[in-house]
């Protein structure tokens, strides 16, 4: 199993080192040569199985010999192990043919965990066998920083370095990534919106002598392994509803594009995903593109759901890639336009395949509190209000006889402002998370500029 860029001319590289290259060396996102397929017998068979025999048996086809079956089962059982639900991604039912897909019983409240604890255990393996020494820099809208710092906080050979929007994440999100206490990470508030953190961080990967001198490494979405560990949940969640018997629909809130990507991997190694749907917020750059076949970013606007303040959604890319039939040169015109120009028109062709592979739909504002307003008052169910844009977007595309799936991606306490405006409650933290509001925080102010930001980051690994 070789993986390879979505534009074109990056070395062609096996899983693991795709895995701690994370952005390829000229500018685009690592894909598998081929996808994998499994058997609608083996789809079958993964009914009743544990969460953790179901992931490896979805990835090892795609990690080639990059991890043995006792490696990846090792670090799949060490990265489940700490989620609160012995069947990590439970489904709940909120209506007929409505279903929630609970991937916030993680250590860190939210989807980005079902990765990135995978992700850290399987950079630890990789790692030791060379003796490397690793700079993780990612950029978060509020999720993935915390997921990330959670999961290679305190290792001896990993520095992280998490850049986040100042003032455009919760509360909630920002303590858990400014309390940790260990040395190796390091919270950086950017001046600017999350599109600017993703934009200096590829700006970091894409000068290639920083990027040896400090062995700089990516847990952003833009890494495959990210994508790869959420295809699981879908395999999951489908087989619970009748897969491979019957085929069930996905509603997704979306904002970098990777777990929705997730889904589209699911479908072509087998699983009857019959509908994948985009569910953006008021940044809903992706439900235009998808109507009008024109990709314009406007300026972001802050929102009650700030981990889908995005314009700049990373992981389009890959369905651009696979929707222009691998066509690599055709991607990097389109990328040079988004960077030039702000946006690009898709080629009809290209148009045609991402809508037979999506749908999409948004909420403003105001429909999302109505719809956790809503929710909790025929169900109990508490949203966070990125589950809720998913939740309201679903509504609209329920079919007779299809089951319907809405992936609801953090736990509503990380978002307690929103909640408690719909409903009226604020949601409590977990027990282990009960004093997150009263300890003591590290902060560092960075400007919206590069080389401020390689300063920075030489400086504290010097330390």
């Amino acid at each position: 199993m070789r993986y390879v860029s979505t534009r074109g001319t990056a070395p062609h590289l096996p899983f693991d080192e795709a895995m701690l290259t994370g952005l390829a060396r000229d500018g685009g996102l690592y894909v598998p040569e081929t996808i994998p397929t499994l058997g609608a017998d083996q789809i079958a068979a993964m009914e009743g199985l544990p969460y953790e025999e179901v992931a490896a048996q979805v990835m090892q086809p795609f990690l080639g010999e990059s991890f043995t079956p006792d490696e990846l089962r090792g670090a799949i059982e060490r990265a489940y192990a700490g989620f609160s639900h012995p069947a990590r991604a439970p489904l709940v039912q909120l209506a007929p043919r409505h279903h929630l897909l609970e991937l916030f019983h993680g250590p860190t409240l939210a989807f980005k965990d079902f990765a990135m604890q995978l992700i850290g255990q399987l950079f630890q393996i990789a790692l030791a066998r060379t003796g490397r020494r690793i700079t993780i820099v990612g950029a978060t809208s509020g999720d993935t920083g915390s997921a990330a710092i959670e999961a290679f906080r305190g290792l001896p050979n990993v520095e992280v370095f998490i850049l986040y929007p100042h003032g455009r994440v919760s509360e909630v999100q920002r303590r858990q990534m400014t309390t940790p206490v260990e040395s190796n990470v390091h919270a950086l508030a950017i001046d600017g919106h999350f599109d600017d953190a993703q934009a200096r961080l590829k700006d970091l990967f894409n000068d290639h002598a920083f990027r040896d001198e400090v062995g700089l490494a990516g847990v952003n979405s833009i890494n495959w392994g990210r994508v790869l560990a959420q295809v699981v949940y879908y395999f999951t969640a489908a087989v619970s509803l009748g897969a491979p018997h019957r085929p069930v629909a996905f509603s997704v809130p979306t904002g970098n594009f990777g777990d929705i990507l997730a889904g589209t991997v699911a479908r072509r190694m087998g699983l009857p995903v019959a509908r994948l749907i985009v569910a953006t917020n008021q940044n809903d750059i992706l439900h235009r593109a998808l109507t009008t076949g024109e990709y314009r970013t406007t300026k972001v606007a802050p929102s009650i759901s700030p981990s889908m303040d995005i314009q700049v959604s990373s992981n389009f890319e890959r369905a651009l890639f696979w929707a222009y039939g691998g066509d690599a040169a055709a991607v990097a015109q389109l990328m040079d336009e988004l960077r030039s120009d702000g946006g690009f028109t898709i080629s009809q062709g290209a148009l045609q395949a991402l809508r037979e592979a999506y749908a999409s739909g948004r909420a403003s504002e105001d429909e999302t509190l109505a719809t956790i307003r809503d929710t909790f008052a025929a169900t109990g169910e508490l949203l966070c209000p990125h589950s809720a844009v998913g939740v309201k977007v679903a509504a609209e595309h329920l079919a007779p006889g299809l089951p319907m799936v809405t992936l609801a991606t953090a736990h509503p306490a990380k978002f307690p402002d929103a909640v408690e405006k719909a409903t009226g409650i604020r949601p409590p933290l977990p027990p282990h998370m009960a004093d997150l509001m009263a300890r003591p925080e590290r902060i560092t102010r960075v400007e919206n500029d590069a080389e401020a930001l390689k300063s920075l980051v030489r400086s504290r690994r010097s330390e």
